[in-house]
């Protein structure tokens, strides 16, 4: 009876590992909250941009989705939903789930609501964490 609860227990631990948590090129914790949204928790002095980048990268590199969608902030930064004592920003790419609906902003910003850029503008931001071959060997040595 003992190795049949056992062989139960060890069976049944892999299932949290559904949602466990994404790491992201820059480092940044991406933690799923429901089938439509994730939080991208703020760490490692990351603003605006590596929080794009973050949810850029696990939308297109985490969940394999197309690039042509849009990304959007559907609860402004703020304490963190999934991790206590964190700070981070839910993201979707449903508009329908936004509490005001879509906004347009002209600055990068996860502070407001509503706000909402292209999958591929996004994902441009992780271009800071990306050593390219040619930077190595042309870089001046004085």
């Amino acid at each position: 009876m003992r190795r049949l609860c056992l062989s139960l227990i060890c069976a049944a631990l892999p299932l949290p590992a559904l949602a466990q948590s994404y790491l992201a090129v820059n480092r940044l914790t991406v933690v799923p909250v429901s089938a439509t949204a994730f939080e991208v928790i703020e760490g490692r002095g990351e603003g605006a941009r590596g929080m794009w980048c973050a949810a850029a990268d696990y939308v297109l590199n985490g969940q394999r989705q197309a690039s042509n969608q849009r990304l959007y902030v559907q609860t402004p930064r703020g304490p963190s939903v999934t991790v206590a004592g964190r700070k981070g920003a839910v993201f979707t790419l449903d508009a329908g789930s936004l509490p005001d609906g879509p906004k347009r902003s002209f600055s990068v910003t996860v502070s407001t609501a509503g706000v909402g850029l292209p999958l591929a503008h996004a994902i441009q931001f992780c271009k800071d964490y990306q050593i390219e071959l040619q930077d190595i060997l042309l870089r001046r040595v004085d």
